[in-house]
């Protein structure tokens, strides 16, 4: 099992945060971002990490990660960064983290356990986490529906209610070679320009509608995104009180 960190994009909701430095450098709680999710990914028994750079991509060239460089990073959007490293997909699983979550090496152990050839984690206790996030947590909340297997129904959507919120998705995957083949399978039906604009979320409900099972993993575990400084206070706040995840 490998591990791949999407650290491409410059993050510029983070505002002057990241005029100098990619998103995922930002530090919470005394250590970058990227530190949390290397020492998490690592504590579940994962020793080979790559990282996917482009905005600042020097800042990123360091020993224990592997690089792989989108140049094309101000023109597209996380899957062509995720492609960049095809030749690892490809070979053997991958953990997909993006650059901008924290999470527990519990939750990234069981993600690696997970038999799926594609699968995901999902928040449940997602509601407390947007609540502190976002004045609505509805403003920012997607739909994600799963069957009484764990097998992802829906994602992505825009939700109205939150019966239909099962969870949250966190920006942490999985994808086996057999995985990583049914995602190129559906890209190679889309046009270049499509692909450039595709974000995560839908290419997993492409993936869906073309009938490709997307195994899921609960997770209630803490965890934090970091994508405005709102995010950042917020992670702030509650690691003070205990700066364990």
């Amino acid at each position: 099992m490998n591990a791949i960190i999407l650290a491409a994009g410059r993050g510029s909701r983070l505002g002057p945060l990241t005029d100098e430095r990619p998103k995922c450098l930002t530090p919470l709680a005394g250590k970058p971002l990227l530190a949390w999710q290397m020492e998490a990914l690592r504590a579940a028994g994962i020793e080979r990490i790559g990282v996917v750079r482009g905005y600042q991509a020097q800042q990123l060239d360091r020993p224990g990660l592997a690089p792989f460089d989108n140049p094309r990073w101000e023109q597209t959007n996380m899957v062509r960064s995720l492609g960049c490293a095809g030749a690892w997909l490809s070979a053997s699983p991958c953990i997909v983290s993006y650059a901008d979550i924290v999470y527990t090496a519990d939750a990234a152990a069981r993600l690696a356990a997970s038999p799926g050839e594609i699968a995901l984690t999902f928040d449940t206790n997602w509601l407390a986490l947007w609540s502190a996030r976002f004045d609505d947590p509805l403003s920012d909340a997607e739909t994600f529906r799963i069957d009484d297997t764990g097998r992802l129904v829906e994602i992505g959507g825009r939700a109205k209610h939150l019966d239909e919120v099962r969870g949250q998705y966190m920006g942490l995957l999985k994808f086996t070679p057999v995985g990583w083949a049914a995602v190129t399978a559906y890209l190679d039906t889309l046009a270049p320009a499509a692909v450039d604009r595709l974000d995560m979320t839908s290419l997993l409900r492409g993936l869906l509608a073309g009938g490709v099972r997307i195994d899921t993993v609960p997770v209630s575990d803490r965890w934090f995104e970091v994508d405005t400084a709102r995010d950042l206070a917020v992670a702030e706040a509650s690691l003070k009180g205990d700066p364990r995840l």
